[in-house]
Order: C-alpha cells, then structure tokens, then sequence
C-alpha cells in the first residue's frame, strides 16, 4: 500500500481523464464513419479498445512495476529493435495507407513503429547521457557527433515514410533532453539550424508538403482541394463556439478529414467550446508541468532524463496537434495524445506514463 500512496496524483489522475475522454470521443467522433464503413457504429471503439487500451494497460503496469533500472540496461537493444521494425515498413509487411508507407501487419494488429520509437529513443537518449562519461554530453567526437548520426538515421527512415510531423516531434524531444542532460548550448544552435536547413529542404522539394504549408498562409485559396481539410477543421471549431453544442451532437464532423484521428481536436471544440478545449489543455498542460517538477526534485539522473522526455514529447505532440487543427501552424498528421484513434500510439503514450508515475515513487 506504501506504493500506491506514493503514486503522483496530478500525473495518474490526468491521464486516467485523458484516456476515458479520449474513449467518450472516439464513441462520439467515429460512430457515423463505422456504421458507414463496417456498417458498426462501435468500430473503431472496439477496436481502440482491443488493440490500443489492452496493450496501454500492460505496458502501464510494465512501466509502473518495473525497476526503471532495466530500461537503462536494455537501452541499446529496445532501440536496435525499434530501428529494425522500422525498415520492416519497407517490405512486404509494410502497410500503405493514404499514400503513406508507416505501418506493419503481423496478424490481425497493425503497428505503427514510428510510435514506438519514440519511447525507445527517449529511454535510449537518457541512458546514453546518464552515463558516467563526461565527453557524452560535452564532447565533439563522443557527444554531439553521435548524437547528430543516431537522429539523421532516426529522421531518414522517418521522412522515407512521410512522417514529418514524427520528424519533428522526436527531434525537438531528443534536443530538449540532450540540453537538460549537459549538452553545450552550441550544439543544440547547431543541430537545431541543421534540422532547420534540412526540413525546409524537405519541404521545398516535396511538392505536397509545400502546398501544406501555402495552404497554411491561404487556407481559402484552395478550400476544395489542399485547404479542404484545414477549412473544415476551423469550421468545426468555430461551430462550438464559447459552451459547445453538447456531446455526440457534432455536425461539422460529418465533412471532417481525419476526425478520429489527426482533427479530432475540432470535434472537441465544437461539442465542448472553447472553455472545454480550456480545460483539456489544462489537463496536458498538468502532466508536463508535474513532469518537470518531478525531474527537477530526483537525484537520479536517468530518471530526471526520462521524466524530462516523456513529458517533452506528451506536451509537444499534444502543443502541434491543438495548434495544427487550429490553423495556427501549417496542418500535419500528428494525433493527440491518449484521445485519438491509433492504438499503437495509445499503448506507447500509456507505457511512458506508467513509467513516469514509477520514477515519481522515488522523486
């Protein structure tokens, strides 16, 4: 019992909100596309559920009991693992969806490995740095070289998926940890003009890519075709207005894209306005905020490295999604954390914060 009276109650208690309203939006959001694609209202609920919340409870409860010692020890090897599912993608057990190449199929589960990554990268990060070598965090040849060769492999089999959005995320996560974990402020200006250099080039190039960020300073130059999407979302939202037109009462989301997935935030929006998005925001906001209060308050420096990554990317991933679906940024494909459809994604994020409540136990 001294266990469970240690557990971080701002962190377990947000995300025990998050995952259930993230399952009463799922219902509310994909009823319509089920019954009109399987002829099941409940589809992709039962599905999230099977696949997505059943695995999220073990690696939960993985996270939460397991010595955070042995994460350290596997590090290399969870990574070496992670890396090798991503070049799966390129065979046959590849899975290609909406022109994009990110998924494996082994059975009836459909993975998603750029999603795992980012556990195994965050968790291999805080190894790495929390090691006793001082040259790791402050060297050329031991520290920032390595350190840029492991994310250019990371970030060139992401971008040969389409996945600059987990790109992104993953990068602006590893430079957060790198500087909390001793990097000098000159490599993180480096990498971070390096990563800026390449993803413009990335984008310049990609003619689809581009029209998402022309699209992002016109979205009604194109409303039917490229800014389709992004029109529909702030239509979306702005139907909630201040209270919301109540839940499961959405109608804009019928001519919403991505509306359990990449927009699901819009459909928030309108059943729940403005002051319910307030309130959602506040959750995540939470579990970052106390993330960072436990890092700070642990003497463990792995630990302190972990928290400081996990929170990173949970706040990140959940910053660019709110801010895409809103038109502040140029539009991307970036769930949102514990709420939309996707139970890879679901299962890694739950993983983390089992983990996350573990090192609290010792903060």
């Amino acid at each position: 019992m001294r266990g469970v009276r240690q557990i971080d109650y701002v962190i377990s208690v947000s995300i025990f909100i998050l995952i259930v309203f993230g399952i009463a939006m799922l219902s509310s959001a994909s009823s319509d596309l089920g019954k009109l694609k399987f002829d099941d209202a409940y589809y992709y609920l039962k599905h999230q559920a099977l696949y997505g919340l059943s695995l999220g409870i073990v690696g939960f409860l993985a996270g939460l009991y397991v010595p955070f010692g042995y994460y350290k020890k596997f590090a290399p090897v969870l990574l070496i693992l992670s890396l090798g599912a991503l070049i799966l993608v390129f065979t046959p057990y590849g899975v290609t969806s909406g022109g994009a190449q990110r998924w494996i199929q082994l059975g009836p589960v459909t993975i998603q490995p750029a999603e795992i990554l980012k556990l195994t990268f965050i968790i291999y990060l805080a190894a790495w740095l929390s090691s006793s070598r001082r040259d790791r965090q402050h060297g050329l040849l031991e520290g920032f070289l390595p350190f840029l060769a492991v994310s250019g492999i990371i970030g060139v089999l992401l971008l040969l998926q389409k996945s600059t959005s987990a790109v992104v995320i993953i990068m602006l996560t590893a430079l957060g940890t790198y500087f909390v974990g001793g990097a000098k402020k000159i490599y993180i200006l480096y990498a971070v003009l390096l990563g800026a250099a390449v993803l413009a080039g990335v984008i310049y190039f990609t003619p689809y890519r581009l029209d998402r960020v022309k699209t992002f300073f016109e979205p009604t130059q194109d409303s039917q075709n490229a800014g389709y999407q992004l029109n529909q979302s702030l239509i979306t939202i702005g139907s909630g207005g201040i209270f919301g037109v109540g839940y499961g009462k959405s109608v804009s989301k019928v001519y919403l894209p991505e509306k359990i997935g990449d927009s699901i935030f819009a459909v928030i929006a309108e059943e729940f306005g403005f002051l319910g998005s307030i309130v959602l925001i506040g959750t995540f906001f939470a579990i970052v905020f106390q993330g960072y209060r436990l890092a700070k308050r642990t003497g463990d420096k792995f630990g302190k490295l972990l928290l400081v990554g996990f929170s990173t990317i949970i706040g990140v991933q959940a910053f660019i999604h709110i801010a895409s679906t809103s038109g502040l940024i140029p539009l991307t494909g970036v769930p949102l954390p514990f709420i939309s459809y996707g139970g890879t994604a679901l299962a890694v994020f739950m993983t983390m914060s089992g983990i996350m409540l573990n090192l609290g136990k010792n903060a």
